[in-house]
């Protein structure tokens, strides 16, 4: 087992594993650390603990002080000349006709490195550009071009539930969606519907997804032939797959006319047929002909 602290650089970004050494880092410290492009001003999320070998990345880089209120001062000076490096780099693009939309500045707390994050819809030759921008600030340039989910992360704003994006508000990482996940939760596969600010499909299909997968696997699916004690056999006409119950059709007591009722899965057994249980590539071709298919296809990108 090894000792480590959790330090994270920006709001909701990713936790990275340092060494504490010998120094005393509590939960909460701004903390001076060494990463590989360079002297980084980070924020402790986790104190000390211990953690497996396989769970670090190696080699294990070091915390080299806790942040003093010079550090502090310094790394506010470097929030404010990010600002100033933006509108140049901005004058700079147009300057040289490149089709790139400029989204963030980031300074390394050493001044060593000045990264500019991008969108573009493809490749951009910005080597002309480079060479400008490390005519004025005199120190090495990093042009790093990102995806619309960064840039969402980055920008931050409001999604279509009207809270704050879960990226920007928490969300370390970004956690694999995908289209059969919109198909299993029973929700329309209209790009409005699904897809967050971003244009991709929202990071909120994942959070419930375990208990769709689990109660589908109890599910019958419509037109199964099921068994139950209230009502006897009967057929599944319907299913609602968060009240967890199925409608079934049934012959009545006087035998001629048909009857309809919801019946808890629990309260059922499936006689014939089969259960809801994951969705096939097959199932989501077919629907994609009711919607544009080529705005779906777009959400399956997962930059």
């Amino acid at each position: 087992m090894i000792t480590v602290v959790g330090v994270r650089f920006k709001k909701a970004g990713k936790i990275y594993y340092f060494s504490p050494g010998d120094l005393n880092i509590n939960k909460g410290d701004d903390v001076i650390v060494e990463t590989a492009r360079g002297i980084e001003y980070g924020n402790c999320v986790i104190g000390l603990k211990q953690v497996g070998e396989e769970s670090i990345v190696s080699p294990l880089k070091s915390v080299i002080r806790v942040a003093t209120d010079e550090d502090e001062i310094k790394y506010r000076e470097n929030k404010n000349k990010e600002k100033e490096a933006f509108n140049i780099c901005l004058s700079k693009i147009k300057k040289h006709e490149l089709v790139m939309k400029l989204i963030d500045v980031e300074y390394t707390f050493d001044n060593n490195k000045i990264i500019f994050y991008f969108t573009a819809e493809g490749r951009v030759d910005f080597r002309e550009l480079v060479k400008d921008l490390a005519s004025v600030f005199r120190t090495r340039i990093e042009l790093r071009q990102i995806g619309v989910r960064d840039e969402a992360k980055m920008i931050g704003g409001f999604g279509v539930c009207g809270r704050p994006m879960c990226c920007a508000l928490y969300l370390g990482d970004f956690a694999p969606v995908s289209i059969k996940m919109a198909k299993e939760q029973n929700l329309s596969l209209n790009p409005s519907k699904i897809s967050g600010v971003c244009g991709r499909l929202m990071c909120c299909l994942n959070y419930e997804q375990e208990t769709y997968e689990t109660i589908r696997k109890r599910m019958p699916k419509v037109g199964s032939i099921v068994s139950t004690k209230e009502y006897g056999k009967a057929e599944v006409v319907d299913n609602n797959i968060i009240k967890e119950a199925v409608k079934i059709k049934f012959t009545a007591e006087d035998g001629e006319s048909i009857s309809e009722a919801e019946v808890h899965i629990k309260d059922l057994k499936l006689i014939s047929g089969s259960y809801e249980g994951n969705v096939d590539e097959s199932q989501i071709k077919l629907e994609l002909e009711d919607v544009d298919a080529k705005e779906v296809k777009e959400l399956f990108k997962t930059d």
